[in-house]
């Protein structure tokens, strides 16, 4: 019985250790006009695999752009935070994961407009249209992190 609590101890600590960084990897803020239903879509499913998501719809978005230096050939319609990144409209889940593995030095990822078949712009008949998701770098350009559909 001393050996189980002892464990149960060290696993608690652990637990109490690391379960903030975990809790911050999984956690989204998201900013969002509250007539975009794509921006819904996008949320709902980012809450399906398993990430907490605060939806705040109180500020201009031009403003919430400028203020995490969001260029402008990489908007799109929502703007979420994770974990010190910016993710920029309809991100593929698999994407956010490697960004936040690999841990790139960068301001984010970025799916330029509303690609049609993206994660809360999905088709009836299931169609993809072929896009980029774009590494931004800190001074604003952007380069190639995941190709969708090609």
């Amino acid at each position: 019985m001393k050996r189980w609590l002892s464990r149960m101890g060290i696993t608690l600590l652990f637990a109490a250790l690391f379960a903030p960084a975990v809790m911050a990897a999984n956690a989204l803020d998201v900013y969002s006009d509250p007539s975009c239903g794509c921006c819904g879509a996008w949320v709902h499913y980012m809450r399906a695999q398993g990430y907490t998501v605060a939806v705040h719809q109180d500020q201009p978005m031009a403003a919430v752009k400028a203020r995490f230096s969001v260029p402008a050939a990489a908007m799109s319609c929502h703007t979420a935070l994770i974990d010190g990144y910016v993710i920029e409209g309809h991100v593929p889940v698999e994407d956010i994961r490697r960004l936040l593995a690999e841990r790139p030095d960068a301001r984010g990822l970025a799916a330029p407009g509303m690609p049609a078949g993206s994660p809360g712009m999905e088709l009836p008949d299931g169609r993809v249209q072929p896009y980029v998701v774009e590494l931004i770098a800190h001074d604003g350009t952007t380069s190639a992190f995941a190709h969708h559909a090609y």
